[in-house]
């Protein structure tokens, strides 16, 4: 009989993880680590930047880490909700419709290019996102566990893309952006020492069971009663300034900063683990104030409410 892995080995393997993710990614220290974070919590990652930066290197990396079985589809305008869902296909010899599962029947799915898809297929992620199934005439189909959205979009004014809906953002745990790389990094990239040639050098840090041992380890995380006091001021300040900011996305911020605790080799959550994983996690939902502002916009706009509010009191 095999024994469960302790704590201490399921975050070795996921450091192991990180630091085998950042010599393919290189120069984005940050990003991913925040990545693997998002893998912990059980949220999905929307990765958000200019075509060519390496956002769907990222993606893959993370899938290969994670392993099981990897799935991905490019997005376009004329993809169709059972190119990704599945279809009811009538069998002769039985004489009836038989289920034929689609690709986000996998444990990790990458939408490459999500805002190029179509508004009706696109909602046909909403039920994948949150409950892990999917529901065909009357059946309901139970996805593989665990099961990780990577979606990678680019900026809304390129050419052939349609917004995301609120409720399709507020679905994703965290954004990322990578930006360029610096001269040292790209240098790595041009001579193939890094980037996407390297994806090979990738093996699974741990095997599926040990990511599901490991997300249960960073959601019994302890928070005390203060911190989620915090939570709840930071959260209301962010409405009252008329940002969207649902139930779900104050449980993304707390699962996202659980996570970065449990990296951080502790058993429990400080406001500094919050502090570091807000704009991440609000800046892609909603508005500060107008549909305009960008994402730095945003994330400047949270980290001056963080600013504002006490840590350890009621203002």
């Amino acid at each position: 009989m095999t024994m469960a892995p302790t704590p201490q080995a399921l975050k070795a393997g996921a450091h192991a993880g990180i630091q085998a993710l950042a010599r393919v990614i290189v120069g984005k220290p940050t990003q991913v680590r925040r990545a693997v974070a998002v893998l912990l919590s059980g949220g999905h990652l929307l990765l958000e930047d200019l075509p060519g930066v390496g956002k769907t290197t990222l993606a893959k990396g993370l899938s290969r880490l994670m392993g099981g079985t990897y799935q991905r589809i490019q997005g376009t305008n004329d993809l169709l909700p059972s190119d990704l869902l599945g279809v009811n296909l009538w069998d002769v010899p039985s004489q009836g419709f038989h289920f034929h599962p689609g690709p986000v029947f996998t444990n990790v799915l990458l939408l490459d290019e999500l805002n190029r898809i179509g508004p009706k297929t696109q909602s046909a992620l909403l039920e994948v996102m949150v409950e892990g199934q999917v529901t065909m005439d009357r059946a309901v189909f139970p996805l593989p566990d665990p099961f990780f959205v990577i979606a990678t979009q680019n900026p809304m004014d390129h050419s052939g893309t349609f917004p995301l809906p609120e409720s399709q953002l507020d679905r994703f745990a965290c954004v990322i952006h990578l930006g360029y790389p610096d001269p040292v990094a790209e240098r790595l990239v041009l001579t193939g020492q890094a980037g996407a040639g390297q994806l090979g050098q990738i093996t699974p840090a741990m095997g599926l069971q040990d990511w599901c041992e490991a997300r249960q380890c960073v959601k019994s995380m302890r928070v005390a009663d203060a911190v989620l006091d915090y939570v709840e001021r930071v959260v209301a300040r962010i409405r009252k300034e008329g940002a969207f900011c649902s139930t779900r996305a104050a449980s993304h911020w707390l699962g996202l900063a659980k996570a970065e605790a449990w990296l951080s080799n502790r058993d429990f959550v400080t406001p500094d683990d919050l502090q570091s994983t807000l704009s991440d996690t609000m800046a892609h939902r909603g508005t500060m104030d107008e549909r305009r502002l960008n994402r730095d916009e945003r994330r400047e706009h949270l980290t001056r409410i963080l600013n504002e509010i006490p840590v350890g009191w009621r203002a």
